[in-house]
């Protein structure tokens, strides 16, 4: 049940700074982001000083069921579940069963990195910093898109394949594989499933009665979303579901009203409603204390001075106030996390399309009431921005396949099958099989099945790679290194266009003909 304020007033800026309008406003905005944006549902929650002011669901859980979207409705979080991995560590740091410094060899004897200086070296915090050295998303295509094949022991295996992009401990870049390590040194550590670990440890005892470690332990439950992506420019269901290998990197399944109760807890100090401190205050300070830091644009809307990463939550000033925040996306939906805890505020926006425009609007204008901001309209601020960008993107699309189309009808000038058709390996991924079908091309990947599609020859060495679920927009060219024979031997991938995410970590792929 939605609590109010009294009067059912909440305190909002539009249009005067720190004026109080009818409860209706936020609403309104609510409703208004859902449809410029092209979000079929949303549900947004709002904690003050200990009390829930604002929890709601908007639109509906799923275009195909027509169901609403309410404050119970169950969304994946993604990598909002980081911050419940690192607060699980900390718990067993304060058991005295880990350090943070601590080498992760000591839990997982097997686990190599590219570097032998960093396999020896690098340390549970290493691993949820970011600071390890591997690249944005790299090493993601073992566990992205949902349905791939590999085990939480082949991914710990397979880092040793990865060559880091920077050096060890100079730089944040965010990545998803050291945070699948770090799950894996809690089931070591405690012989419990990091599900299972999470939901005992953690969500039992702060009171988030309805939520989940993983997608697959809530199959159950009927309300919940169904995810949505633009297709054709329109959104459109797709499947919701996550790998059981990366829960620790994204698997929880929650709502708005656990996620306001998670909220609630962090901002006490990390102490449930019954008084019991599962986190102590040397450790908080550890999680939310500056690791990594990143630069900061001279000019933002916020006068932020400093940004970077703690432990599983992204740190920033706001205005001179401390801000603990974190993203979640995954296909099809996307989720933010705000805290300021000085002032103690939680924001909390979950949505069912991957739109983080939505979720920015609603969280900088709630943000903005209670700072003292005057209405700065960041609707029309990110609807702006978005239709430039996404013009951007449609065009890097459309250029690419018209040289394509152009190039495919002179057959004379077009690669012949025996020069590369044939199977591709990469050491961290797998195989990539490249066949000929009738008159056409395909490539599909042996340990992720669903990443699969049709090749569209581009030049003599080149094709374009359009993927068979059109929701991924991650179209790539796949590009062959030929021998002296005219023979590939090896492939490199890139993306098309800048839209494609940067899960589809198409360019640290080293694929050598078998």
């Amino acid at each position: 049940m939605k609590q109010k304020l009294s009067f059912f007033l909440l305190l909002l800026a539009f249009g005067l700074a720190n004026a109080q309008v009818e409860e209706k406003k936020l609403d309104e905005l609510i409703q208004n982001t859902l449809k410029t944006f092209d979000v079929p549902g949303m549900s947004v929650g709002i904690i003050k000083d200990g009390k829930v002011i604002y929890s709601k669901g908007f639109g509906v859980r799923s275009l195909t069921t027509k169901q609403p979207m309410d404050e119970n409705t169950l969304v994946g979080i993604a990598s909002n579940s980081k911050g419940f991995t690192c607060t699980a560590l900390a718990i067993l740091a304060d058991e005295g069963k880990l350090n943070w410094d601590d080498k992760v060899s000591k839990y997982i004897p097997e686990f190599q990195m590219y570097d032998p200086y960093v396999s020896r070296n690098v340390t549970i915090k290493d691993l949820v910093t970011h600071r390890a050295g591997l690249g944005l998303g790299q090493g993601d295509l073992m566990f992205f898109p949902e349905g791939g094949n590999l085990t939480i022991n082949d991914i710990v295996h397979n880092v040793r394949y990865l060559k880091p992009e920077n050096p060890f401990r100079t730089t944040l870049d965010y990545n998803n594989i050291m945070f699948i390590v770090a799950g894996e040194v809690i089931h070591r550590v405690s012989g419990l499933s990091w599900a299972e670990f999470i939901e005992q440890r953690i969500m039992k005892p702060v009171g988030m009665t309805s939520s989940f470690g993983s997608y697959n332990r809530a199959k159950a439950v009927a309300n919940k979303i169904d995810a949505h992506a633009p297709v054709d420019g329109k959104a459109v269901a797709v499947p919701h579901d996550w790998s059981e290998t990366a829960n620790a990197a994204g698997g929880i399944m929650s709502n708005i009203k656990d996620m306001t109760i998670w909220a609630e807890f962090l901002l006490n100090n990390f102490t449930t409603k019954d008084g019991k401190k599962l986190v102590s205050d040397k450790n908080i300070q550890q999680l939310w204390s500056l690791q990594i830091p990143e630069a900061v644009a001279a000019k933002n809307p916020y006068d932020t001075s400093f940004y970077g990463y703690g432990m599983g939550w992204f740190l920033s000033d706001v205005k001179g106030h401390k801000q603990i925040q974190h993203t979640g996306g995954l296909i099809g939906t996307v989720t933010q996390f705000t805290l300021i805890p000085d002032m103690k505020l939680g924001i909390v926006v979950l949505t069912n399309q991957q739109s983080g425009a939505a979720f920015s609007t609603v969280t900088n204008t709630v943000k903005d009431s209670y700072l003292g901001i005057a209405d700065r309209n960041w609707l029309k601020t990110y609807s702006d921005r978005m239709k430039k960008l996404e013009e951007g993107f449609d065009k890097q699309k459309k250029e690419a396949f018209a040289k394509s189309e152009a190039f495919r009808k002179d057959k004379n000038l077009q690669p012949k099958p025996e020069q590369f058709v044939g199977t591709y390996n990469d050491k961290w991924f797998g195989d990539v099989e490249i066949a000929q079908q009738g008159s056409i091309y395909r490539i599909s990947c042996k340990n992720s099945p669903r990443l699969k599609g049709e090749l569209l020859p581009f030049s003599n060495n080149s094709f374009i790679i359009k993927w068979d679920d059109r929701s991924y927009d991650a179209d790539a060219y796949i590009i062959f290194d030929y021998d002296e024979t005219g023979k590939a031997q090896s492939a490199r991938l890139k993306p098309i266009s800048d839209v494609t995410d940067f899960s589809f970590d198409f360019d640290d792929l080293d694929l050598r003909r078998k």
